[in-house]
């Protein structure tokens, strides 16, 4: 099985590089976050030509998480129990199951700055999502949690950590949120770099921070046991994230010795 995850940043305004890069990379399921969006106006008929069976959550402004899938896509949830809103819950996870895995797009809120309420929310959110996840977790099935988390896990995940030490995304709280998740049983699928550098998979699209590589590893698989002993390899696809109009992210590709099927599940 070949399962990737990619914040868009605007499905429709990227629909032409999602499909080309559905066509080459031929992933079995995608996650998609930030596609902005409405579920009536996802592209589904343009997908469906590839293959792939679409659920889409959004109501159309700046969230939105979508999964794709050509093996299967069964058993779909909008959000989760508990989850908490700003003031009220916004399209931020979408789950389903697909040809025996069952795969969560999540799209973490950012938090703006740690004095602000959103930061507080972003930690309420962290922790119902671990709520919601532990007893998915605790059943012992293949489980696939992806998408952007807006939290670098460590310092060697962004570019420089002595520019970050007054934002978000790097404080304590909030890796300290993503470790909680892995005490569930979690574990964080690393990118191995194909070649260069350190797998970054956001870069801002200021001139010459992606060139550089100044960039940060906020877009994270983190896999259930039965999933990440599967797992054959994993890379970020920079060439995505090159050319005209790309997302300001790159999605990451993730093989498994998975074979995609009902009775696996």
């Amino acid at each position: 099985m070949r399962l990737a995850t990619w914040n868009v940043n605007s499905v429709k305004a990227r629909l032409p590089r999602l499909l080309d890069w559905l066509a080459t990379t031929k992933p079995d399921v995608v996650c998609l976050q930030e596609t902005k969006c409405p579920d009536g106006a996802f592209p589904v008929a343009e997908v469906g030509e590839l293959g792939y069976e679409a659920a889409s959550h959004s109501d159309g402004r700046w969230n939105g998480v979508a999964i794709l899938s050509r093996v299967g896509l069964a058993d779909v949830a909008v959000g989760f129990p508990g989850e908490p809103g700003f003031p009220l819950p916004e399209a931020r996870a979408i789950s389903a199951t697909c040809g025996g895995l069952r795969v969560w797009s999540v799209y973490v809120p950012n938090g703006r700055s740690p004095d602000d309420p959103h930061y507080v929310y972003k930690l309420a959110w962290f922790a119902a999502l671990r709520d919601a996840l532990e007893p998915e977790v605790a059943g012992g099935l293949p489980l696939a949690v992806c998408g952007d988390f807006n939290v670098a896990p460590t310092d060697a995940d962004v570019w420089d950590p002595k520019l970050f030490v007054t934002s978000t995304h790097v404080t304590p709280p909030e890796r300290a949120a993503l470790a909680a998740l892995r005490d569930l049983g979690l574990s964080d699928v690393v990118p191995t770099p194909m070649k260069g550098p350190h797998p970054f998979t956001y870069w801002d699209y200021r001139a010459g921070m992606f060139h550089q590589n100044k960039g940060m590893r906020i877009d994270l698989v983190y896999a259930s046991a039965p999933f990440a002993r599967a797992v054959t390899s994993a890379y970020v696809d920079r060439e995505a994230r090159k050319g005209k109009g790309p997302s300001d992210h790159a999605p990451i590709v993730v093989d498994a010795d998975l074979v995609p099927s009902v009775e696996t599940f």
